[in-house]
């Protein structure tokens, strides 16, 4: 049986950078969907009609801007070895994001990641029509989402750890055994098991005793 599922957030925890704000740059619109992910982080706003509202903002866009963007995504020191970590020692880790498939996929490979599950952008005739297509990942589908592969994976929800840093993490971190605010906001500081400041998720691994 694998020893830990970790779950991590994408944006600001698993990388730097916010994709929705790196799409909005290509889009003319990083001000005013900057503004919105903030009051959604801080819980100031809900999830869902933050998403769709600042989503709404790249209609036009080209789908040539998936592999600009991809290509400027910065990811968080010691991600790399702290996957590497946790998959030697049995365990499992996964992402799961408000953010985008087109954009977290290439990256998710690239980091040999065992699971991740992201919002799509809808593309017609090679552009962003400013909706999303199938399924919402909300705060809510976060935590299902954790729970299920829990399941898969045949990890009790006490060997699972979350680690975020906006309010849409909360429901998925008060489901694992442990959970880990990352450089967080407010309301995370406020509910997580443990906080790390410093931009470097391999602390992670003494926090769990793999180092």
């Amino acid at each position: 049986m694998p020893r830990f599922l970790v779950v991590l957030d994408v944006d600001s925890t698993l990388i730097e950078d916010e994709i929705i704000e790196l799409l909005a740059v290509e889009a003319g619109t990083r001000d005013e969907v900057a503004a919105i992910t903030s009051e959604a982080m801080n819980g100031r706003m809900d999830f869902e009609t933050s998403l769709r509202t600042r989503v709404a903002t790249l209609k036009g866009l080209p789908e040539t801007a998936f592999a600009k963007v991809a290509a400027s995504v910065t990811v968080t020191t010691g991600v790399p070895k702290l996957i590497d970590a946790v998959q030697c020692a049995g365990g499992r880790v996964g992402v799961v994001s408000g953010g985008f498939h087109e954009v977290i996929d290439p990256l998710a490979f690239s980091l040999g990641l065992d699971r991740w599950k992201a919002n799509c952008l809808e593309v017609k005739d090679g552009k962003l029509t400013g909706e999303l297509s199938g399924q919402i990942i909300d705060a809510q589908a976060k935590a299902d989402i954790l729970k299920e592969w829990a399941t898969v994976y045949s990890i009790p929800l006490s060997q699972c750890i979350a680690i975020g840093d906006g309010a849409n993490d909360l429901p998925m971190m008060a489901q694992a055994g442990l959970s880990i605010g990352f450089d967080a906001k407010p309301p995370v500081r406020d509910k997580a098991n443990l906080i790390l400041d410093v931009r470097d998720l391999s602390l992670v691994l003494p926090l769990i005793g793999l180092s």
